[in-house]
């Protein structure tokens, strides 16, 4: 279990920022616990990318603040950027150089060189096990080894805070689980502290806490189990001939909250199993197919926003 001190690494108080007349972000406020793995869940155009960009102070905000360290985004941009690392969506690694050459390079802009940078290069790579890759091209990596290859350069200077921006995205599971563990091996073993913006539900669960965005808007903030614990019960889902139709009858007879979300009927309920039975001998004839499940990432955000993360992403 983690112990958190009491003053946060990020600190963000009401931060709006537009872009001409379409908002990004709407009065976010929230706060990061040092040694934190802390997670941005949002779909597409929900904020997250932007937030991001705000606390790597290369985006000022509009209205509202951010402190990293205590230290302003913007006041305070070049003493904040010392002491993070960033790794962005896409990699920002040389292709055509080595995996060694690339960190050596980003070890020389930090003012990093001789056997004290090899001695960082070592580390950094022998803990994300790429020490025995080090002489090959980036080219020539697979995906899951070229995303841990990039978090080496971002971690390579020693930072304190880690700031990552859909980093997983594209990797397949496997790969996706080792550069999670590579992550956890970085706060563990050096008390980083780790924000990370992401779509992925599995990646949203693997972190201490997460906050969930939705156009612009902080909807939820807390563990993920404690996310889900707020939906309360358990879900059944639906299929029903005339949705709509169904919905009320379950509102009327069972005295039952549901929602027609993506053209099925979903239903919050504490005694999942007998409610379900009880659905089957009341409306059997309307039923196409009916499953019970305890509640999810996507069941908190549905609660929080009446409609399914993928619609969110497509709209």
């Amino acid at each position: 279990m983690l112990l958190f001190n009491v003053t946060p690494v990020i600190e963000v108080e009401g931060l709006s920022r537009t872009y001409g007349e379409r908002t990004a972000l709407a009065g976010v406020s929230f706060a990061v616990r040092p040694g934190e793995v802390f997670g941005l869940l949002g779909p597409n155009g929900g904020g997250k990318t932007t937030l991001f960009r705000v606390l790597a102070t290369l985006l000022p905000p509009s209205q509202g603040s951010a402190r990293v360290f205590g230290m302003d985004v913007v006041r305070d941009a070049d003493a904040i950027r010392r002491r993070i690392g960033v790794v962005f969506q896409e990699p920002a690694l040389d292709r055509h150089l080595t995996v060694a050459e690339n960190l050596r390079h980003q070890g020389h802009l930090y003012g990093l060189s001789g056997r004290g940078l090899r001695a960082r290069m070592e580390e950094a790579l022998s803990r994300l096990g790429l020490w025995e890759r080090r002489d090959d091209l980036v080219s020539r990596l697979s995906g899951g080894l070229r995303r841990r290859a990039d978090l080496a350069r971002g971690a390579l200077h020693g930072p304190d805070l880690l700031l990552l921006d859909e980093a997983s995205t594209g990797l397949d599971p496997a790969a996706r689980r080792d550069f999670r563990e590579g992550l956890h091996r970085l706060r563990e073993q050096d008390g980083v502290t780790i924000l990370l913006t992401t779509h992925l539900m599995d990646e949203a669960e693997g972190c201490d806490r997460v906050a969930i965005l939705d156009g612009g808007r902080l909807v939820a903030l807390d563990s993920p189990e404690a996310l889900r614990r707020s939906v309360g019960g358990e879900v059944i889902r639906v299929q029903a001939e005339a949705p709509g139709r169904f919905q009320q009858e379950v509102r009327e007879r069972f005295g039952l909250e549901a929602q027609v979300i993506d053209g099925a009927v979903r239903v919050t309920c504490e005694d999942g199993q007998g409610v379900m039975l009880g659905l089957l001998r009341a409306f059997g004839e309307q039923i196409a197919s009916i499953t019970l499940s305890r509640p999810t990432l996507e069941d908190v955000f549905i609660a929080k926003t009446g409609h399914r993360f993928q619609e969110a992403r497509e709209s």
